[in-house]
């Protein structure tokens, strides 16, 4: 697969969305382009409308395959493909396009937004909307996005089975259990380089050892390296690529939860030091996220927790619907939904310079120190739960929220099987040393984002030497 014309070929119903997409994935990823109408409009030297009116669907389907295998075929290097709605109902094509690459097929919008789309190219789509009709053909195919939208510098596409067509012929780094879990779907695209899993060895060098890797596979300034496992297998690889040659560009493929929804958006790349985490890194953002929720299937009910825990944490900061349901892993659809939070917070405030983006720090000043204290025996995910639910209690001492909130939180909490009380020996005051080392303070003085209610995240600043807003 690595370093062959293994191509991308989107498909879906007609308004899914291939077209934007397609032009989006290839300039992220500085591959070619080929939108297939446009290529049949180009050789036929008629619209679309027309060579229907000419000769009806049959002669335009018989230009269609045509312009397929040709373009395919005289494809120099990888390609991106955009395909009709009604491309793959030929064996014939989807054989050819299958051999030549992967095929990802998009989830149709809702039938409101289908019918926007269509009228607002009225006359350009000359048989409608076929999502309905052709609904059974369009779930046979198992790689699929659900969701594509832009979070600044980046391109985030969310769905299922897609991230190793999206991987090949880039070199990646892997976290050592990822490699080993899923060993078989990357069997033609083994790491550029293996890290070992763990907080523990998100360090400098752990860094250093990515700099040799990046070395010795020769990648320059027009390289493209992607990253596959964790949060600290993103961190470090996109802060490796932050500062290889300056800067290279980087792809993320979180196969967590908890990095889906938290660390694969946003820019902050980075490693930890003893004196605190987090403490050296850049604002260096991936120019395509991949979030493919069948990695999920892999994961521990513990690991899907920890995730949870950042989903509820953007419930909080956003005032979203709750899900009845949170012990079960969510759907694609149910990640790209609540990661708009983040996506949209992280646009209004790219390098935290506004104040904006401190409403995603909600939890996380009590959550680092307790990382911290417990010498990371207690998960971030988890160490999330008891921040929120910590500094709910403090909203109440502070007389910003109402007195039953925490233990409303902390049910959330707990129902998606998280624990919400400090570790045995700690208390909010023994945090106090820890969080006057958090990137958010001066002096005694801690800025918090604290949960005050649903919807209501507020940045306090607070004298923790005087227990009282400052």
């Amino acid at each position: 697969m690595a370093g062959s014309a293994f191509h991308l070929f989107l498909y879906g119903a007609p308004a899914s969305g291939k077209t934007t997409l397609g032009a989006k994935l290839a300039e992220r990823l500085r591959l070619r382009f080929v939108d297939l109408d446009a290529a049949i409009v180009a050789r036929a030297g008629k619209s679309i409308p027309e060579i229907f009116a000419a000769g009806g669907e049959t002669a335009f389907r018989a230009l269609e395959s045509a312009t397929l295998a040709d373009e395919t075929a005289s494809a120099p290097a990888r390609t991106v493909f955009a395909l009709g709605g009604g491309t793959l109902l030929s064996d014939a094509n989807r054989a050819l396009c299958e051999a030549a690459g992967a095929v990802l097929c998009l989830d149709a919008p809702s039938p409101e937004e289908r019918a926007r789309r269509i009228g607002s190219a009225a006359g350009s789509r000359p048989l409608g909307d076929k999502a309905v009709e052709r609904a059974a053909h369009y779930a046979s195919f198992p790689r699929r996005v659900a969701a594509f939208f832009d979070a600044g510098e980046s391109l985030v596409v969310v769905g299922n089975g897609f991230a190793p067509a999206m991987l090949a012929g880039f070199p990646y780094v892997a976290d050592a259990t990822v490699a080993e879990l899923h060993a078989a779907a990357f069997a033609d695209h083994p790491p550029m380089h293996r890290i070992p899993s763990g907080e523990e060895r998100k360090t400098p060098a752990t860094v250093a050892e990515l700099w040799s890797a990046f070395a010795r596979a020769g990648l320059g300034r027009r390289d493209v390296v992607a990253a596959l496992g964790g949060g600290v297998a993103g961190d470090l690889t996109g802060f490796a690529a932050a500062t290889w040659m300056r800067g290279i560009d980087w792809v993320n493929a979180p196969t967590t939860l908890l990095a889906m929804v938290d660390a694969s958006t946003g820019g902050k790349t980075g490693c930890d030091l003893p004196e605190g985490k987090n403490l050296a890194g850049a604002f260096h953002a991936p120019r395509l996220v991949a979030i493919d929720a069948d990695f999920l299937r892999t994961l521990s009910p513990a690991l899907v927790a920890s995730g949870r825990a950042e989903m509820i944490k953007h419930e909080i900061v956003g005032g979203l619907p709750r899900p009845p349901d949170v012990s079960r892993a969510p759907t694609a659809a149910e990640i790209a939904s609540n990661l708009m939070v983040k996506v949209g917070i992280v646009r209004e405030d790219p390098f935290e310079k506004l104040g904006r983006r401190i409403l995603l720090n909600c939890g996380h000043t009590v959550a680092h120190a307790v990382e911290k204290l417990t010498r990371y025996r207690v998960p971030h995910g988890e160490a999330v739960a008891i921040g929120c639910v910590e500094e709910a209690r403090l909203a109440v001492r502070l007389g910003l929220a109402d007195a039953a909130w925490p233990e409303e939180l902390a049910a959330r909490f707990a129902a998606a099987g998280l624990p919400v009380a400090l570790p045995d020996g700690l208390d909010f005051a023994a945090l106090a040393p820890e969080m006057r080392g958090d990137k958010k303070r001066a002096g005694d003085v801690v800025t918090f984002a604290l949960p005050c209610g649903w919807g209501d995240v507020r940045g306090v600043p607070v004298d923790l030497g005087e227990g009282r807003r400052a």
